[in-house]
């Protein structure tokens, strides 16, 4: 493939998303929008991207990352005007792909077909459109009969006859460099509002003499979003093509639509997802089983795994391990293999090492578990005084009683034991029993003299 230059087009604010945000920094499937058309252009095998922002968009140039040059868009005079932006950047030989930022779909594959075809073809220009249903809002395509396209048409100067044409402009251009250059600056401001279009290169390059082609694709590739209701249609097809990949590569999906697992996660062969759950950014192993109503995030799960109805959040669970029912992990647990964490215990930034159970009802922060450890129901870790957190360790083998109050920072000895209903103030020796509760009293006689009061 020759030399290729992308221009990504992202200056839009997006009014009709009714958010501070730029348009292109909402997420679909887990990424912000522009980073979808961006993976798709180095994929294709893009030397050179250029993003068009506006003003104040710093954190649009954030989320774009390395190895992306930045044209600034100071007014919004249309799509033509953004591309004469990225014109200083547009130098020596080969092709230009020009295409918005706000196409989430776009595979790799179409982008470099586009490519290809301008290439193969020797076309000035090569464009990407798509056959509607109901193509009404969009320019119609205008071919010879040889199937060259001479213009674009927009809707609002088409003839009854013109929007009859089901084929319509996807936005996605490929131009030969030095020509793209020549056509930006014969544009010229169009009313209503007195904007640059895009689209009129292509009538430029007929005029000139110059060929201009098509690539046809499905329009659900060129789906743009504009508002958040097609947000919400580009993300649920984003997930369905995440769904099948994984079913593809051996993870079963009970129910794919109503599971929600983001571009960035990764699943191991045999692990069986229930309805609700909801991936991001996660790492599950092979054989894992996740129930639904689990959330997983920035997490991960060893193979062999069971999640149910839980919230995983920046953590790393050990292979064999069960987690749930309703069960809270947070950012910085540390869960080791074969270990079970059951019904509403939450762990927060701790380490519990491989077989120990906290069984049920039991709140775990900022400690040090060793291995083969029981905790019984009811017991807390007590770690914060009002003003600093402090940290306890108990050690390989210990056995905590139920409602038991470890009072942080306290230290419990190897194969120590702990009574339930302890509240313990201080370190326990190994192979040691510690009680920590008052004196058991029985009164007879109490009853009696309250039913006489």
């Amino acid at each position: 493939m020759e030399k290729c230059t992308a221009v990504l087009l992202a200056a839009g604010e997006g009014t009709r998303m009714k958010s501070t945000k730029p348009k292109v920094l909402h997420e679909a499937a887990g990424i912000p929008m522009i980073g979808w058309p961006l993976a798709a252009l180095r994929e294709a095998g893009a030397d050179k991207i250029i993003v068009v922002t506006g003003p104040g968009m710093q954190a649009l140039r954030d989320a774009a990352g390395e190895g992306v040059l930045f044209a600034e868009q100071t007014e919004r005079r249309g799509t033509g005007h953004a591309a004469m932006q990225a014109a200083p950047f547009l130098t020596g030989g080969g092709c230009a792909v020009i295409l918005p930022g706000d196409m989430p779909l776009i595979t790799a594959d179409t982008v470099k077909k586009v490519i290809d075809t301008a290439e193969a073809g020797g076309y000035a220009c090569v464009l990407l459109t798509a056959s509607y249903d109901n193509p009404t809002g969009y320019g119609r395509i205008i071919r010879d009969a040889q199937g060259n396209v001479l213009r674009i048409v927009e809707e609002a100067n088409a003839t009854a006859e013109e929007k009859k044409i089901r084929e319509a402009n996807a936005f996605v251009y490929c131009v030969r460099v030095p020509l793209l250059l020549e056509c930006l600056k014969k544009l010229s401001p169009k009313p209503p509002k007195n904007e640059y279009y895009l689209t009129d290169i292509v009538e430029i390059l007929n005029e000139a003499g110059e060929k201009v082609g098509a690539v046809v694709t499905d329009a659900e590739e060129c789906l743009g979003v504009n508002d958040r209701v097609q947000l919400a249609q580009a993300s649920a097809l984003l997930r369905r093509r995440i769904a099948g990949k994984h079913m593809e590569n051996g993870v079963t999906l009970i129910d794919p639509q109503n599971t929600y697992i983001d571009a960035k996660s990764k699943i191991g062969q045999d692990t069986v997802i229930y309805p609700g759950v909801i991936l991001e950014d996660s790492r599950i192993g092979e054989g894992a089983v996740l129930y639904q109503g689990s959330r997983i995030s920035k997490s991960v799960i060893g193979a062999g795994c069971t999640v149910q109805n839980s919230v995983v959040l920046e953590s790393e669970v050990g292979a064999g391990t069960t987690v749930g029912p309703y069960a809270y992990l947070r950012p910085g647990t540390q869960v080791g293999e074969g270990c079970r964490i059951g019904d509403f215990v939450e762990v927060k930034n701790s380490r519990i090492g491989a077989g120990t159970k906290v069984p049920h009802l039991s709140y775990v922060g900022d400690a040090d578990l060793g291995e083969k450890i029981n905790i019984g129901c009811g017991t807390v870790f007590v770690n914060y005084d009002g003003k600093r957190k402090f940290r306890s360790v108990v050690k390989s083998g210990a056995f905590i009683g139920c409602n038991t109050n470890l009072i942080s920072p306290v230290e419990i000895g190897e194969g120590a034991y702990i009574a339930a209903g302890s509240t313990i103030t201080k370190d326990v020796p190994p192979h040691s029993l510690a009680i920590a509760r008052s004196r058991q009293i029985v009164r007879t006689d109490w009853k009696d003299k309250r039913d006489e009061e």
